[in-house]
């Protein structure tokens, strides 16, 4: 048996859920969010224990970065044997990309850490904060009989969908629905009842510990084709030293145009050891370079497969490898790896 401390830590970093109307300029702003949570009766009702860790200043979402990154997995790995769970209160226009690094800097994650927000602030009328927060924190609590975690990874929950963080992007601006996995199926559907989807979910070695990552290498580029594009200004960013990486937005299953000059740019930025990444514009569906002959040329010159990736996870685990490794070599071959679900693999 796995012990229980029955307790969760709710980590506010900031966000649209803990923000208030300022009567002067109508704006919303950051609010303590401390105050707020006493203002919940509904806590009361909850089964588990709640501690707070608050940023102090909140951030806007906007201007989440890798060293915030870090700071969050820090707060997670000092504290992980006193908690059985983790829910981030996050802006929803960075949540996947914060999920997705999470997902790759917290390795052999054995405990829930749930990122959740709103699309209007908690101390709102018709806010969609109070349910977001309320569930997040029971699913991160959640466990089976032996006492493990029933969702050990990180995940983005949002309007009644428990959803794999590096599976995740934001899909709407104003809908209360703002997320979708849209290459993976659901973890939970949480209705009258929690409908756990456990195959779906990924099962860690509970006997090993979690080991965390801080380092990220954000030398990364995210390159779309489009019909028009200019071979000069794509030439300045291929060329920019300090580039180790592109994620390059492909049409339908990894397709580009055969003109000259582009497959001439990315052979000889693969040839110095960048490492390009094809994952496609559409939101839903996977690469296969070997479908269309303009596939099969950008395999042809050193460009690797991204399968189903989100644009989020690809970055991101970009980051994370080229803080690991040197050579471009290792990182190509990791990024047709799964590390932590976040891709799928059916070669």
């Amino acid at each position: 048996m796995v012990q229980r401390t029955n307790k969760v830590l709710l980590i506010y970093t900031g966000g649209t859920i803990g923000m208030g109307l300022n009567p002067d300029t109508n704006a919303l702003e950051p609010l303590d969010f401390n105050h707020l949570v006493k203002k919940l009766p509904e806590f009361s009702y909850l089964e588990t224990d709640i501690d707070i860790y608050q940023f102090n200043p909140a951030i806007d979402s906007s201007d989440m970065s890798p060293a915030m990154w870090a700071q969050l997995v820090t707060i997670i790995s000092e504290r992980y044997n006193r908690y059985d769970g983790f829910v981030i209160l996050h802006g929803t226009d960075t949540m996947a990309y914060t999920a997705s690094a999470l997902s790759f800097m917290l390795e052999n994650l054995t405990k829930p850490v749930i990122l959740t927000g709103s699309q209007l602030p908690i101390g709102l009328l018709r806010t969609d904060g109070k349910e977001n927060l309320l569930t997040s924190i029971e699913l991160a609590s959640h466990a089976k009989a032996d006492g493990t975690a029933m969702v050990p990874e990180v995940c983005i929950y949002f309007s009644g969908v428990l959803l794999r963080g590096n599976r995740s992007t934001k899909k709407n601006a104003d809908g209360f629905s703002a997320f979708e996995s849209f290459n993976y199926p659901h973890l939970c559907d949480a209705g009258v009842n929690f409908v756990f989807h456990e195959h779906h979910i990924l099962q860690p070695d509970f006997s090993k510990p979690m080991a965390a990552h801080t380092a990220m290498n954000s030398n990364v580029v995210v390159f779309s084709l489009f019909p028009g594009i200019e071979e000069n200004i794509v030439h300045h960013v291929l060329d920019a030293p300090e580039l180790r990486s592109i994620v390059m937005r492909t049409y339908g299953s990894g397709n580009a145009p055969k003109t000259p000059w582009i497959m001439h740019l990315l052979e000889k930025a693969a040839a110095r050891g960048v490492t390009i990444v094809n994952i496609s514009q559409c939101i839903s569906g996977s690469v296969e370079m070997e479908r269309y002959d303009t596939g099969y040329q950008l395999k042809q010159i050193g460009v690797v497969t991204g399968y189903d990736s989100t644009v989020e996870a690809a970055v991101t685990k970009l980051m994370y490898l080229q803080a690991i490794y040197d050579d471009s070599t290792t990182i190509r071959r990791m990024m047709n790896r799964s590390i932590a679900g976040e891709i799928t693999i059916t070669e």
